[in-house]
């Protein structure tokens, strides 16, 4: 698959693909708390997204069972919802939610702490977003693919967390995954061209110990090896012919 360049149509449909996303996420964040389960979140989004008019676009993709991943402490993403899986305090979750809208499809991840965190999560949580922010800064026409990867590990780096490996960001659009895979990581190649239209999921996945992970019996949840704490922070991005534009992203949350 090339990496494709969306045309003025098609970008109308990503920018309201992921307007819609972005409520499901505000609205999944109001309901995090001690005391309720992964299963009563994914059951929560999914039914927001289907009253918004999209269609859950991770149900059952390469058979994974739930609309919304909810990872939670080691998890690192893909963690699959569960009734008997309740939030405690002092716990942090990612949770990972897409959507199609008329056949294009928006992704986004967001890592919340659940009642008190430690200032060592919350600031693994920060972390992790603001390494979002100094990518794309890089993620202008002209430049390089992994002028991105490059800008988020030297950001990170500077912390000692892990940076996942195993896992990347992706191009999107008329589907979930496409071309270019883009590493959170420093890469040698310089990567493609950057040019207005190019649509892509940028998703640090960082680790407060080792990057190494491993996955878990159900084949689908990815563990930190070492059983520290896990942080994902992801949106949908539009290159143009200046500032990235966040498309999950259109409100001042940073």
């Amino acid at each position: 698959m090339a990496v494709t360049v969306k045309s003025e149509r098609e970008i109308a449909l990503m920018r309201e693909s992921c307007r819609l996303l972005e409520i499901v996420h505000e609205e999944m964040g109001k309901i995090i708390k001690p005391g309720i389960t992964t299963w009563e979140i994914d059951e929560f989004g999914e039914k927001l997204i289907r009253e918004l008019g999209g269609i859950p676009n991770f149900k059952n993709y390469n058979g994974f069972p739930a609309s919304i991943c909810v990872s939670v402490n080691d998890e690192v993403v893909h963690g699959i919802p569960s009734k008997e899986k309740v939030l405690m305090d002092g716990d942090i979750v990612s949770l990972d939610a897409g959507l199609i809208y008329h056949g294009y499809h928006s992704d986004a991840a967001r890592t919340h702490a659940v009642g008190s965190v430690t200032a060592e999560a919350q600031k693994l949580i920060d972390v992790t977003k603001q390494s979002f922010f100094e990518g794309i800064k890089m993620a202008r026409a002209g430049n390089h693919l992994h002028d991105i990867s490059n800008a988020i590990d030297d950001y990170v780096s500077q912390f000692g967390y892990g940076i996942v490996r195993d896992l990347v960001g992706h191009g999107i659009g008329t589907h979930l995954h496409e071309d270019p895979q883009i590493p959170n990581f420093r890469q040698k190649k310089k990567g493609i061209l950057l040019v207005p239209g190019m649509t892509f999921a940028i998703e640090p996945m960082i680790n407060m110990g080792r990057a190494d992970v491993e996955w878990a019996a159900d084949n689908w949840t990815v563990l930190t090896e070492d059983g520290s704490l896990s942080a994902h922070y992801e949106n949908t991005i539009l290159i143009t012919e200046g500032e990235p534009e966040i498309l999950t992203l259109t409100k001042e949350d940073r």
